[in-house]
């Protein structure tokens, strides 16, 4: 017993850091490369101001790395959530330099994974597949589509995501008709809403339109644009379609929403009410890329 003892002291002081207090869990975030015009695809600021709110939460260490994941794989070494905020496609982080390979080792160890706008989107070729396991959907295109239009969001699901968020409406570029994975076993939709037709008043493209998706429209069908996804590795995953304008960050239940999610993907208990921040004008003109 005596020896029992002084293993179980010896494994508490390896594995308790100095002060007695559980090691906090790493949540890293990631920043695309400047893009699009001000004030729109502010990644850096975004994930910066999110840092910012999430500072009282106990328990975490939030990170920020700008200009896509840092060529040394060792910064994401322990992590509990990665959080990617970027221009997606060819020009994805997630796709360059070996990151989808380092990531889906992650994924297998069940870290958490959240994409914030265009980082929804892989290409067919290269991290859609990856993408349907880690977060359970993804834009594709031809398929997707991307139009800028006021969704009412009116009801919410019973969710640790949308917990202290009430009902709300909001102008962005919401994407929808995203290609879920076909066992969709452990997707919840987060938010959904009925698009109006005005969302298809452009001609057939990649993002723009196709006869599928203006069929569905037409159909009135409600459309997903954020959702999250229980892993069978362990693992959880969440999407989220809007963000292209950074003051929308300056509403409190969109913001909220996001926060816990963040949280809720690195297996940190949400508060009852959600994450309460508070965001001036001012926060909203900090950390802007130079355009």
């Amino acid at each position: 017993m005596k020896i029992f003892a002084i293993w179980a002291l010896l494994l508490f002081v390896v594995l308790t850091p100095a002060g007695g207090r559980a090691a906090e869990k790493r949540i890293v975030m990631i920043a695309g490369k400047p893009s699009h015009g001000p004030g729109e695809h502010e990644h850096r600021a975004g994930l910066l101001l999110f840092q910012k709110c999430l500072a009282g939460i106990p328990g975490i260490t939030v990170e920020v790395y700008s200009n896509g994941l840092p060529a040394n794989e060792a910064v994401l070494q322990g992590a509990a959530a990665v959080v990617i905020y970027s221009d997606g496609g060819s020009g994805h982080p997630a796709l360059q330099a070996g990151h989808l390979q380092q990531l889906d080792a992650l994924m297998k160890q069940g870290v958490g994974f959240a994409c914030i706008h265009y980082a929804v989107e892989p290409t067919i070729a290269s991290g859609q597949a990856e993408f349907l396991d880690w977060l359970g959907g993804c834009f594709e295109i031809n398929r997707s589509v991307n139009p800028v239009w006021t969704a009412n969001f009116t009801t919410l699901p019973k969710h640790p995501i949308t917990r202290g968020v009430q009902p709300f409406q909001q102008r962005d570029e919401w994407y929808f008709n995203m290609h879920f994975r076909d066992q969709v076993t452990g997707i919840t939709p987060i938010l959904a809403c009925v698009p109006p037709p005005s969302t298809m008043n452009r001609p057939d493209g990649p993002h723009e339109g196709n006869p599928a998706v203006r069929a569905s429209v037409q159909r009135g069908e409600a459309q997903t644009v954020a959702w999250a996804v229980e892993r069978p590795d362990g693992g959880r995953g969440f999407g989220f379609t809007g963000g292209h304008y950074h003051r929308n960050w300056g509403d409190d239940n969109k913001r909220k929403l996001v926060l816990n999610a963040i949280l809720w993907v690195a297996r940190v208990d949400v508060p009852p009410d959600g994450v309460h921040s508070r965001v001036t004008a001012a926060d909203l003109e900090l950390n802007l890329d130079p355009k």
